[in-house]
């Protein structure tokens, strides 16, 4: 029937269920829902999630045995110069963890999750078979070089075509990141009904075993596709995670008939800069008493949610002067069906809301970025001391340099599972959460440790230095590492998986996969400020001819020093964090009064907001 799997693809996707098939379940209490529309589906939950994970885990570990190693590919196989190579590098890793954020508006505003999820996921199939090809095709590559060309420098590099394929590749890789990372999280998340008590315990165990599965597949990348890499063929190295890629895809259709399908709603940021923009037009107005709440609802615009699938907000008062943007005055017309005639004149209590969220989640996001500045020496520093190391494992095997910070990853793939099913029920029952511990407590339980994991490095550089050069290669760096490195996957377990659930769950509906962004560029942001605090540090201590604190000769240097640097950054960020989260106040909060008298509140979360709406349904 058809000529080509392109073929094939277009025509699965024009009749796949997101385009035939009815998206949300429809909400009871919608006056505006037509009764002739036919029934929609629930969220399928759990039964979804085989599908989503396993796209989500092949993705993995095919980005990552691509990635992990693409340093020496370039070194070895296109002869680029160390540090071009470590540059393109860099400029890679920096673009495909910012490109989400623009994968995600495209999301949002107009394809939805789904097909952009979709068409992700096939530029990066597209990439990794390019990038095959340019190992297994001898004319898209320079010639072979012997180890002596190499250390010489003599090796023939690529031409200019050679290096237009090999950026092509990189191209669609760093597109296909765009609009797998932002995407996949929070498409798993609209298969959950968080409206009940069950559906939001199931989403928080979903975070939990997101990541955990996630994580596997990175190591096996990271383990058995770059030893293939190393030791076989860099061809088939390279078409290994392209094959994953198709299975990614395979196992994302799989599951179309189960899916809901959340529809893009348009622009998702218009509306912020329309709650500035009438709050500033609106400035010489007088906003009514906080506790009239009768004056309040005559006077400011607050229409009923459109949806069952946005939470409706009520009007708190953090960023008072922002209400502003919602009374109603003369010249503001509100259409017969409630939409506003002049967007930019008069906005919603439930815009206004939603915007304040923003401005509350910003501090908390960047005391994010600090934590994974620490938790990004793994990859860097731990590795250049290992090499300083014994890294034997038994007479016959060494451990590569680069494969000792899979240490952390196991103690974060291993730790999660323990944690979601053995230490939320002990938590549940000491707290009273559901989750066992609050977003923001998850998170600063993981800032603490981390900077906790650079006061154990740095003790253990310490010694290893006071050891000598020789005392020193004999210390085991599995044994002497590992403590650090277990601390590191912890602090992760706790950290980033309680950024990607407080994003999902605090930010607005209609930017879901804008928060699944933010996660990434928390990535990109601790990347540039690492390397920031690398060259200060090393700028400050080089004296009179001396290497400083990060020479190339580390028993020359005080690494040790530069780890106590990040530990006391962590200390401070903590307590940056503490304040921020003092003042936060979570998705769905209100004041009341405590008693007959109306003196003192009550903070209203999220799940209370939710269950009270239940009860008074």
């Amino acid at each position: 029937m058809f000529k080509s799997w392109p073929g094939a693809l277009i025509y699965y996707l024009k009749c796949s269920p997101f385009f035939t098939h009815p998206t949300l379940s429809k909400d009871p209490d919608d006056a505006n829902a037509d009764s002739s529309e036919p029934p929609k589906r629930t969220p399928g939950g759990w039964k979804c999630m085989p599908y989503i994970i396993g796209n989500e885990t092949f993705e993995r570990m095919a980005t990552y045995g691509i990635t992990a190693n693409f340093t020496v590919y370039l070194l070895k196989r296109f002869h680029i110069e160390a540090a071009s190579a470590a540059s393109m590098a860099n400029i890679f890793a920096g673009t495909t963890n910012f490109a989400p954020l623009l994968g995600a508006f495209i999301a949002d505003a107009y394809c939805g999750r789904f097909r952009t999820l979709v068409y992700g996921s096939i530029s990066s199939l597209l990439g990794m078979v390019v990038l095959t090809l340019t190992a297994a095709v001898p004319q898209l590559r320079p010639p072979s070089c012997t180890a002596g060309d190499h250390k010489s420098s003599h090796c023939d590099g690529p031409s200019s075509s050679q290096l237009g394929v090999l950026i092509l590749s990189l191209v669609l890789l760093a597109s296909g990141a765009g609009g797998v990372r932002p995407c996949s999280l929070p498409f798993g998340v609209d298969q959950f009904n968080r409206q009940s008590a069950p559906g939001r315990r199931s989403l928080a165990s979903f975070f939990n075993w997101y990541y955990c599965t996630s994580t596997a597949g990175v190591v096996v990348g990271m383990t058995a596709v770059v030893f293939i890499q190393d030791s076989i063929s860099w061809a088939v190295g390279f078409a290994i995670p392209a094959v994953c890629m198709l299975f990614s895809i395979t196992a994302l259709f799989l599951g179309t008939k189960l899916y809901i399908y959340v529809p893009p709603e348009g622009s998702v940021f218009s509306g912020v800069v329309q709650v500035f923009v009438a709050a500033y037009r609106k400035r010489g107005f007088q906003l009514p008493a906080a506790e009239d709440a009768a004056q309040q609802e005559a006077v400011l615009y607050n229409p009923p949610a459109r949806s069952g699938r946005h939470m409706k907000l009520p009007l708190t008062l953090q960023f008072r002067f922002l209400n502003k943007a919602a009374i109603k005055c003369e010249g503001d017309q509100v259409s017969d069906a409630g939409d506003r005639m002049n967007p930019w004149r008069i906005c919603t209590v439930q815009m206004v809301e939603e915007v304040k969220l923003l401005i509350r989640i910003i501090p908390i996001w960047a005391s994010g970025i600090l934590c994974f500045v620490a938790l990004s020496q793994q990859w860097t520093f731990s590795v250049i001391q290992s090499f300083s190391m014994d890294r034997h494992l038994g007479p016959h095997f060494q451990i590569p340099a680069a494969s000792v910070g899979i240490i952390s990853l196991l103690a974060l793939a291993l730790f999660i599972p323990v944690y979601d099913r053995l230490l939320v029920p002990v938590l549940r029952r000491a707290t009273g959460q559901e989750t066992g511990l609050s977003l923001l407590q998850r998170q600063g339980v993981g800032l603490f440790i981390s900077a906790l994991s650079m006061v154990v490095a740095g003790a253990v550089e310490g010694r290893r230095r006071r050891k000598g050069v020789a005392a020193a290669a004999g210390m085991s760096a599995v044994l002497w590492l590992s403590p650090q490195l277990v601390l590191m996957g912890v602090a992760e377990a706790f950290n980033a998986v309680g950024q990607v659930e407080f994003y999902n769950q605090q930010f607005p509906e209609h930017l879901q996969t804008v928060a699944g962004s933010l996660f990434y560029c928390s990535l990109a942001g601790a990347g540039y400020l690492s390397s920031t605090l690398i060259a200060i540090v090393q700028k400050a201590t080089v004296r009179n001819g001396r290497g400083g604190w990060l020479a190339g000769d580390m028993n020359g240097g005080h690494l040790d020093y530069f780890y106590y640097v990040i530990a006391g950054l962590g200390a401070a960020n903590f307590v940056y964090f503490l304040v921020c989260a003092h003042f936060y106040r979570y998705k769905g909060w209100r004041p009341r009064p405590r008693a007959a008298d109306g003196v003192g509140t009550v903070e209203l979360d999220e799940e209370a907001f939710v269950r009270e709406k239940e009860g008074s349904g």
